[in-house]
């Protein structure tokens, strides 16, 4: 591993270092308005961070080397932690006291969009704090999302080689150049930011409401500036807007992009997207009917519950519009399955991803084949690709891992001291960056305040690694990672 390259990383991480140093002054302007002296712990945060981050920028300027595999993995890494960290420091800070543990997992919680809380008492939070929580899932969103499109197909992680903007057949990419591309990226994100927050200010939360929630619902991060979430609001068509935004943006942002500035309507055809629709349809109809039938409830407003809160966990969203873990034992069994599955590669969203069962199911079905007929040749497919077996290979080692990671962290927070259904609903929410588990300590409506610093150690450590697909991190333990 040679010098050039840690250089370019501390290079990069420094320059985004300063840029979050520099949003820190925006919570610190609407603590200066509102007469709350957190201001004075974003500001000298900011000032910290940012003279730190320009030190170190300076010292490392130079010519950048060649973007290879190596580098990206230890950037993607090194990126992660230092925006976990830096992220971390007003938080621990500020007025509200919370350990260094609690403000590392909050701080992981929002930039990895997962929207699991410590916080208790947000609505008499101060507004600065509550800003740059929100502030923290917008630029998590905005990462993520850069992630799934541009590096993890080039890193080839977990099967996401299917997706390839950066190659170099044109056809392939939606823009010509990877920076026009960018660019459209960021405008489809702030106006959908705007429209959203426009949406709910219009239902009826007020301006700091729908702006904060706008920020993490474009983000599917689950972040809420009241504990009760969205129940707090009481309003159905709030809830309507909440759910079509976070299903819109646990979309893949390319289709997304493509539809809004080119019209191309054949963007749409990605098989990851009707299998997202559509067993997010057939689970929302599922627990409507089931919680109309059970509990009594009005099936349209069984329906408009059931929809918000099963798109909420889909898209690892996170917010909550009642204790669905009181509507009956199916829906709690439903709920803490679609916890591990999510949204679309390239979108906002975490869990497993549409794509992968797509890939998985066209794999069991080949390999059914060809115990009828071992002779022929049966390629697997998604939509109009074939998945070649390194493809293949990249998905189930993913979901391997996934799975084994869950069984090692649930062993370990049995370990803590928590019951089985705290312990397994925990690590998976974790995981798969969705924010309330199962359970009276953590579901929906209740938070993480009672877990102990070692526990949230833990879940900030399954956090991260299921915000990187795992296999980004995992990597770097390779003796063959370091060598030359």
């Amino acid at each position: 591993m040679n010098a050039s390259l840690f250089r370019s990383v501390i290079y990069v991480t420094a320059l985004c270092a300063l840029y979050l140093s520099i949003a820190m002054f925006l919570p610190a302007l609407v603590d200066l308005y509102y007469g709350h002296s957190d201001w004075q712990v974003f500001a000298m945060s900011g000032f910290m961070v940012g003279g730190l981050a320009a030190a170190a920028a300076l010292a490392t300027r130079g010519p950048q080397p060649a973007f290879t595999k190596r580098l990206g993995f230890l950037l993607v890494n090194v990126l992660w932690v230092m925006f976990s960290l830096v992220g971390a420091i007003p938080l621990f800070l500020a007025e509200h006291e919370l350990s260094f543990a609690q403000a590392v997992f909050e701080s992981i919680s929002g930039i990895t969009t997962t929207g699991s809380t410590v916080i208790v008492g947000l609505d008499d939070m101060p507004p600065g704090i509550l800003l740059w929580r929100s502030l923290l899932c917008w630029f998590g969103g905005i990462g993520i999302v850069a992630l799934g499109l541009f590096v993890l197909p080039f890193l080839k992680v977990g099967g996401a080689s299917i997706f390839k903007l950066e190659s170099s057949e044109t056809n392939d990419k939606p823009f010509a150049r990877l920076a026009s591309f960018t660019r459209a990226f960021l405008v489809v994100y702030v106006l959908l930011t705007l429209a959203c927050a426009v949406a709910y200010d219009m239902a009826g939360m007020t301006h700091f409401d729908a702006l904060n929630h706008a920020m993490t619902t474009i983000a599917t991060a689950g972040f809420s500036t009241h504990d009760a979430s969205f129940a707090y609001f009481q309003s159905t068509p709030i809830l309507v807007i909440g759910g079509t935004f976070l299903t819109i943006c646990s979309l893949p942002f390319s289709v997304i992009i493509l539809l809004a500035i080119r019209g191309r309507l054949d963007a749409a055809r990605d098989p990851q997207i009707p299998t997202f629709l559509g067993y997010l349809t057939a689970i929302s109809i599922a627990v409507a009917v089931y919680h109309h039938l059970r509990n009594g409830v009005e099936l349209d407003d069984a329906l408009i519950h059931a929809f918000f809160n099963m798109a909420s966990i889909l898209s690892t969203g996170g917010f909550a519009s009642d204790d669905y873990t009181l509507w009956g034992p199916f829906v709690v069994l439903v709920a803490f399955f679609a916890t591990f599955m999510g949204g679309c590669s390239g979108s906002t969203a975490g869990g497993i991803k549409a794509y992968r069962f797509v890939v998985m199911l066209n794999v069991a079905r080949a390999g059914l084949n060809k115990l009828i007929y071992p002779n022929a040749i049966y390629p697997v497919r998604y939509g109009a690709l074939t998945v070649d077996a390194e493809t293949q290979r990249g998905v189930f080692l993913f979901v391997s891992l996934y799975i084994f990671l869950w069984v090692v962290g649930s062993i370990g927070m049995t370990l803590f001291g928590y019951d089985i259904l705290t312990a397994t609903s925990s690590v998976i929410t974790a995981l798969s960056n969705v924010g309330p588990g199962i359970g009276q300590i953590i579901g929906p409506v209740g938070n993480f305040s009672t877990i102990s610093d070692p526990a949230l150690y833990l879940l900030s450590l399954m956090m991260l690694l299921g915000r990187l697909e795992i296999l980004t991190m995992l990597v770097l333990l390779t003796p063959v990672f370091w060598r030359h």
